[in-house]
């Protein structure tokens, strides 16, 4: 699994000119699966999500997690973080997972953030062609591959 973290002020999802959902502070996770993945895949990044201590703290370090600042998350099915373009000009998507189980896998990820006590998690629409706004915070991106 693939997990593009944003810590962000605020972030969207828009639908046809209209809000799907929103937060006001905390992570939006870009997230895909890819063929192969399983259980230990999807717990390593519901974990790392949960955990990652990406925050500043009193001392301005970033040392507190989306758990501990009581931050929301924006969770954003996007499969094309499996591009492959090694071969031509137009990504391939093959390592990518079948867009049924794919779209549990992402279900699955959003459920596993509100069990490890992420108050508030946000979806966007799978397999829509979303309008995805967000504030990147510090700029902060951290990239999450649960087979590297």
């Amino acid at each position: 699994m693939r997990v593009l973290l944003q810590r962000v002020s605020r972030a969207s999802v828009s639908l046809d000119d209209e809000i799907v959902a929103s937060i006001d502070g905390g992570l939006v996770a870009l997230a895909a699966a890819g063929e192969g993945d399983d259980a230990d895949d999807l717990e390593y990044c519901i974990d790392k999500t949960a955990h990652l201590r990406v925050f500043e703290g009193p001392e301005g370090k970033m040392n507190r997690s989306v758990l501990e600042t009581g931050g929301d998350v924006l969770v954003v099915p996007q499969f094309t973080l499996y591009a492959n373009v090694d071969d031509g000009r137009r990504p391939s998507f093959f390592e990518a997972m079948d867009p049924g189980p794919a779209e549990e896998a992402c279900n699955r990820y959003a459920e596993g953030l509100r069990a490890a006590g992420v108050d508030t998690v946000e979806e966007g629409v799978f397999g829509a062609a979303m309008d995805v706004e967000l504030t990147n915070r510090g700029p902060v991106t951290i990239w999450l591959d649960s087979r590297r």
